[in-house]
């Protein structure tokens, strides 16, 4: 029997037909991740959260994949390095830290601190500049 023959690359259709099916999707959930939070999460963690590369470009991951059912929530969401964000791609987050032996305790006792230091600080009502206690 012949081999199958792939194309060198996704035809456009079909990159068009994935990213109308993910828009679809996150549209379905409540993203509430703001742009004031992604910059306290990336000062939060000075750097990936997962290999702690510090220095390089830093893109929004989530911690339980938008195809498991994640959200971009400031408790789902952490800061990562392209090299970690592409690996991990809809991993679980624990079985890929030991597949990639990585220390996964200290990544989750890391996020925990990180999120319950971030629900500890006052927000500032919507439309104002002063912080409001919850």
């Amino acid at each position: 029997m012949p081999r199958r023959r792939y194309p060198a690359r996704v035809p456009a259709k079909a990159r068009q037909r994935y990213a109308r099916r993910r828009q679809r999707r996150l549209d379905r959930v409540d993203n509430d991740l703001t742009d004031d939070q992604w910059v306290l999460l990336q000062e939060a963690w000075l750097g990936c959260a997962y290999c702690g590369a510090d220095g390089v470009a830093l893109q929004r991951d989530c911690v339980m994949p938008i195809s498991r059912g994640g959200r971009y929530t400031i408790a789902n969401v952490v800061p990562a390095c392209a090299s970690c964000n592409a690996s991990k791609h809809n991993s679980e987050v624990t079985g890929w830290l030991r597949r990639k032996k990585l220390d996964e305790r200290a990544f989750l006792e890391r996020w925990a601190l990180v999120l319950q230091s971030l629900r500890s600080e006052p927000e500032p009502l919507e439309g104002t500049e002063a912080p409001v206690l919850k």
